[in-house]
């Protein structure tokens, strides 16, 4: 298994779309696979898109370590897809020792995407930690 040690978010800046489209999309670009390794849904369905095995091609000079996921949407996401994607993160960290989680906009500043504030959710998503640790 490849050392993985970090999450990159994205979005899809498209309002549809699951994962079978997004590899259509990324095939069609000539990519042997999608570049993802996550998908979710607006309804907060994660789908499995490339096997984590295997190193993403979601950001260029950073695929070697991280997991890609993507989150259907542009610039607004459901509830559903931030929980889902706390849930995710929080099973890849069990799995690897998860130092960093960023944006795709934190490599490559001339993007907006994943088109939210990840300190933001990350702060949201530390505090429900702690209040689900305390109960």
């Amino acid at each position: 298994m490849r050392l993985i040690n970090e999450i990159i978010l994205h979005c899809s800046d498209s309002e549809i779309g699951d994962v079978n489209m997004i590899r259509e999309w990324h095939k069609d670009r000539g990519w042997s696979d999608i570049g993802y390794h996550y998908v979710i849904l607006k309804d907060g369905t994660v789908q499995k898109g490339r096997d984590l095995s295997v190193q993403g091609a979601h950001c260029f000079g950073h695929n070697k370590n991280s997991v890609g996921i993507c989150l259907i949407g542009v610039k607004t996401f459901s509830q559903h897809q931030f929980d889902a994607l706390m849930d995710l993160i929080v099973k890849i960290d069990k799995e690897h020792e998860i130092s960093s989680v960023v944006g795709h906009n934190h490599y490559d500043k001339t993007k907006t995407c994943p088109n939210f504030d990840v300190r933001k959710f990350l702060m949201r998503f530390m505090v429900k930690l702690s209040m689900n640790k305390n109960r």
